[in-house]
């Protein structure tokens, strides 16, 4: 079986199954998200300044489209567009973060409000609108989080 491979148990004659790969994953690559219309500073000033990552410039390609794109690790990249965030919506993005409690102040020091939710072992976290109203859980992974039940 590979390695972070999708697999399928396909049908064959006979009643025979048997697993095939459909996708050879090799790593995420990038998440994008949502920033209203014009607030592409707010953006840059949250993720850059506050969290510190490095702003990337896009592709020629892209020009003219509005898009902010950071650099999110080895590999990883953050992208926005121009679009409504769902301020109501859990879904999120993860960072996995050395220091949990001096993000929460630089965050509350930024003026925004992070908060708590259910635990899971090995894996302190909270969550945080950014100020486009995504919503961004910060985390520490300090281990299998099965291991501990």
């Amino acid at each position: 079986m590979l390695s972070g491979a999708t697999l399928v148990l396909s049908p064959r004659p006979c009643g025979i199954r048997r697993e095939r790969a459909l996708v050879k994953l090799r790593s995420l690559q990038h998440v994008s998200s949502p920033y209203p219309e014009g607030e592409d500073a707010s953006v840059r000033r949250f993720y850059g300044d506050v969290l510190g990552l490095r702003e990337k410039p896009t592709p020629s390609t892209l020009a003219g489209m509005s898009l902010v794109w950071f650099s999110a690790g080895e590999g990883l990249e953050l992208h926005f567009f121009p679009g409504r965030p769902d301020v109501e919506s859990a879904r999120h993005f993860c960072f996995d973060i050395d220091d949990l409690e001096e993000t929460r102040s630089r965050l509350q020091e930024a003026g925004l409000e992070p908060f708590d939710d259910t635990a899971i072992p090995n894996r302190p976290r909270f969550f945080c609108r950014d100020p486009v109203g995504n919503l961004v859980e910060f985390t520490r992974i300090e281990g299998d989080y099965l291991k501990s039940r």
